[in-house]
Order: structure tokens, then sequence, then C-alpha cells
């Protein structure tokens, strides 16, 4: 009797299920928390949800390498700390390196979650909820990346006196990363234009080169996968 040859399976090499709604969901909630719960004792709460996003990501990046475990506990450690001086050390210039950290983790998890969507060799729904989860860290990645500035520089970070706080940065980071402009916060010097500028350019060519083309491709085998 001759062998019988199985279908080829359309994911195969991407060995482990994805969770990238429960990346989304989780992203989504510290938005809201950020937005809502006020004062710096509120940061270690968002920081400890991006690590568990990027917990999520790296294990479907990499579900078999010890190496990523290693990364996780390492990365498990120094948020704990992180998390721990945000709330005992009231000081600007720890804030600001606490920020670098957070910019950090989450240009990590960015990485992870594009990587391993682009391994999707047919556009699922998680895939979707992959390429949209990488999105929002990429608006999280300019907050943290603003809030070090408005740490650092002596300069305010917003032109008109306005305040620069954890739910005023994040809004400008996201207003300014899809482009709608309402002109009600605006970089006031140098390096914070400079950032908005990149915030934006990401944002759009994000939507337009990643999350358009997924959609548009839904449901169908990509070539070269």
């Amino acid at each position: 009797m001759g062998e019988s040859t199985a279908p080829p399976d359309p994911d195969k090499g991407v060995s482990a299920p994805d969770r990238y709604g429960l990346v989304l969901a989780l992203l989504l909630i510290s938005f809201l928390l950020t937005a809502f719960l006020p004062g710096e004792r509120a940061r270690p709460l968002p920081l400890l949800l991006y690590l568990t996003a990027l917990t999520l990501a790296l294990r479907s990046a990499h579900p078999e390498q010890p190496g990523s475990r290693r990364l996780f506990w390492v990365l498990a450690v120094a948020s704990a700390v992180a998390a721990i001086l945000l709330i005992v050390e009231p000081n600007r210039a720890v804030h600001g390196l606490i920020s670098l950290w957070m910019a950090a983790i989450l240009a990590l998890a960015i990485v992870s979650v594009v990587r391993r969507v682009l391994a999707h060799r047919i556009v699922t729904l998680q895939t979707i909820f992959g390429a949209l989860s990488a999105y929002l860290l990429i608006g999280f990645f300019y907050a943290a990346l603003f809030s070090a500035v408005a740490q650092f520089q002596g300069a305010a970070l917003f032109s008109n006196g306005q305040p620069a706080n954890n739910n005023t940065i994040q809004y400008f980071s996201f207003i300014t990363m899809t482009t709608v402009g309402y002109g009600d916060f605006t970089a006031a010097n140098e390096p914070g234009r400079t950032l908005a500028v990149f915030d934006a350019l990401t944002g759009q060519i994000f939507l337009v080169t990643l999350v358009a083309r997924l959609v548009s491709t839904f449901g169908v085998a990509r070539r070269g996968q």
C-alpha cells in the first residue's frame, strides 16, 4: 500500500496558540487605568500590564526556547524594582529612568508581536488582534518616551503651561499617532517636537503597511510563508 500524504498544515511552524485577544484586552485596560487613575502611584499598574502582555507575546513567539523564560524573569525582577521605586521614591530622575525602562519593555513587545504576526501563514482573527496590539504598544512606547523627556528636561513639555502628567502625556501620544491634531496639547520645544513627528509617522506607516494589509488578506494564505 502506498503511503498517504496528509495536506500541509497552513500554520506549520507557528507552534503555540496565540492569545493576542487577551494581549489587546490588557492593553486597553492599561489605557483606561492610566486615563482614570491620577497620580504617579498609579504608574506601577500599567507597567505590570505591559510586562504581562510582553510575556504572552514572548511565549507565543518562542514557546520552546529557555532563553525566553530567563529573559522574562530578568524583566519581571527589574520591573518589580521599578514599580517599588515609583511608589517610594518621588524623584524626577528616577521616574525618567523608569520611563525609559518602560519604553524598552514596550519596544521589545512591539518587535515580538510583529515578528509573530508576520509568521502567520493564514491571516486569522488572532493575527488582526496582534497587529492592533502592536499599534497600541507603539502609542504606549511614545508615551513613555514623552514622559522621560518631561522628567529630564528643564523646560515644560507642552506649550501654554499645559500639565505634563500620565493622563495628558498618554492622550497626547495617541492623538499625535492618529494624526487627529486637536491642537489642545502641542510640544513646546525639542526633543518633544521631534518625538511627535516620529510618533505620527510611525503610527500612519504601521496602519498603512501592516494593519491594512492584514485586514485585506483576512482568511487568505500568504505566499512565501
